[in-house]
């Protein structure tokens, strides 16, 4: 039995300092609103490995701090290949998971738009919080085929979609800031039209198997759940 233990919030600041790396492993064990949302992510991609027939070969990308490699190696015959644009990242999350955990995770750097795999390399890719910072269409074409590249079967991936409440107000928000201010507020996050990705999806050469919301007609969130398309 490992005798690494889990490691969050202040402890772990303690241990390595207030890089932006540690800040972004402590981040969602910090305030109860962020262990829910965490708890509620969980709940989700549990139901969207299960309806990508539990893949064994598992591309986590981007991995970030490794919240989900937990969940991932649940799974006792699944390998999970974990991949983030962040060398410090990856130098840092060792120091948040056990032992058993890290045994089956293998770690490595790269880009989304370019990821150091061959084609066919993994069963599933599982990728969590990252097509939301992108805002325009040519840069998520090139994820999303990048993604089909490298995936011999699925993809599982998060964003954020209007058609709720919460992307109304934000999008409310933004413009009485616009009229107040006089000028456009500069963003890393973005909202994307549901028609507009999953005509995406289709074009960069996946089907729609299913989506989980995080809060039905409340949240932004949605977990896809995506196969790749077969030559006819």
């Amino acid at each position: 039995m490992s005798s690494r233990k889990h490691t969050c919030g202040l402890e772990l600041s303690h241990q390595l300092g207030q890089t932006p790396a540690v800040q972004l492993l402590v981040r969602h064990c910090d305030r109860l609103v962020r262990r829910l949302s965490h708890w509620r992510d969980g709940q989700l991609a549990r139901r969207a490995l299960q309806q990508a027939g539990e893949p064994n070969l598992v591309l986590d990308l981007p991995c970030g701090a490794g919240r989900f490699w937990p969940l991932l190696t649940e799974q006792p015959n699944r390998v999970v290949l974990a991949a983030d644009s962040s060398a410090e990242i990856l130098s840092l999350v060792k120091a948040s998971h056990t032992d058993e955990v890290l045994a089956r995770v293998r770690t490595f750097q790269t880009s989304p738009f370019a990821i150091d795999l061959p084609d066919n390399a993994v069963d599933s890719i599982f990728s969590m919080r990252l097509l939301h910072h992108v805002a325009d269409r040519e840069g998520r074409l090139a994820i999303l085929r990048e993604f089909q590249r490298v995936s011999r079967d699925s993809l599982i991936v998060s964003l954020w979609v209007d058609g709720n409440f919460k992307a109304w107000r934000r999008r409310h928000l933004a413009r009485r800031r616009a009229e107040l201010e006089g000028r456009q507020e500069r963003r890393k996050r973005f909202v994307v039209d549901r028609a507009t990705i999953e005509a995406e999806f289709g074009e960069a050469g996946f089907d729609i198997v299913g989506h989980h919301d995080a809060l039905p007609g409340y949240a932004m969130r949605r977990i896809y759940v995506l196969y790749k398309r077969t030559s006819a």
